[in-house]
């Protein structure tokens, strides 16, 4: 047996990098509300489909008071529609200015391929926006052989296992163990090991991180060493096998991994 898939997440991991898209959206609506928030409670449940998302952002007390506060009433599921609909339109706006595929990535998942190594991926955005970024995607050299959004499987999506287990069946791989997922939040870290999974947390370019390249480029040492102490800690308290500051500088890696599963270990 051999390493016979890796899934990747997408935002923050595959294209925009520090996963600004979904902050930048999720801040205007809430904003739009009444209730403005704050870059960390945005990013806090980020990688969840993005109804859940919304509502876990309510549920934050701070958040539930201030929408009591505002409102006059706490916070309801029609509320959670309300601002979901209006999230919506946002977010497919400024898709478009953060869907740069992240460096080094289309050359590893042609070192994947060359390996004998499909490409699967996962994400929380809907079909639509998924739709979008894979053909941005296509145009800077990558394309996955499944792409699987919340809305294909029951019960929505992480950090339960379900889209993981749609791209196995879909490329026909198995056992899970034979997988790697790779993404940069905790809840992409839980979705893999609920699957069974071998798991990469990605630090730099991701949500956990936060910063874009050109500010990471700019970022002096001293917080440039901050910023990647707190994306690790989070992803290695969320049970990440592996850590890597990008997907596009994985492949040691999964080398290593392919390693341990030909050697007859799993995760």
């Amino acid at each position: 047996m051999k390493l016979q898939a890796v899934i990747f997440d997408w935002a923050g991991t595959i294209l925009d990098h520090g996963s600004r898209a979904p902050v930048a959206a999720l801040q205007e609506v809430f904003e739009g509300a009444g209730v403005p928030i704050t870059v960390d409670e945005a990013r806090l449940s980020m990688g969840i489909a993005k109804r859940d998302h919304i509502r876990a952002i309510l549920e934050l007390p701070r958040v539930t008071e201030a929408w009591r506060l505002g409102h006059g009433c706490m916070p309801e599921e029609a509320d959670v529609s309300a601002l979901y609909a209006d999230f919506l339109p946002k977010q497919t706006e400024c898709l478009g200015n953060f869907s740069n595929v992240i460096a080094g990535v289309p050359p590893v998942a042609e070192a994947l391929r060359s390996r004998g190594i499909k490409i699967g991926s996962t994400t929380g955005y809907t079909r639509p926006m998924l739709e979008y970024l894979m053909e941005r995607a296509r145009k800077q050299s990558f394309a996955p052989d499944c792409a699987i959004c919340p809305q294909d499987v029951p019960g929505g999506g992480r950090p339960a296992p379900w889209m993981c287990y749609l791209n196995a069946i879909r490329m026909e791989v198995s056992p899970l163990w034979s997988m790697v997922k790779i993404g940069d939040t905790p809840s992409d870290i839980e979705e893999g090991l609920n699957a069974g999974m071998w798991t990469v947390g990605v630090t730099r370019t991701g949500n956990e991180a936060g910063l874009t390249e050109a500010e990471w480029n700019t970022a002096i040492a001293p917080v440039r060493q901050v910023v990647i102490a707190r994306a690790e800690k989070r992803l290695r308290d969320a049970g990440a096998h592996y850590l890597v500051e990008s997907a596009g500088e994985c492949l040691d890696l999964i080398d290593e991994i392919n390693a341990r599963i030909v050697s007859g270990e799993k995760p």
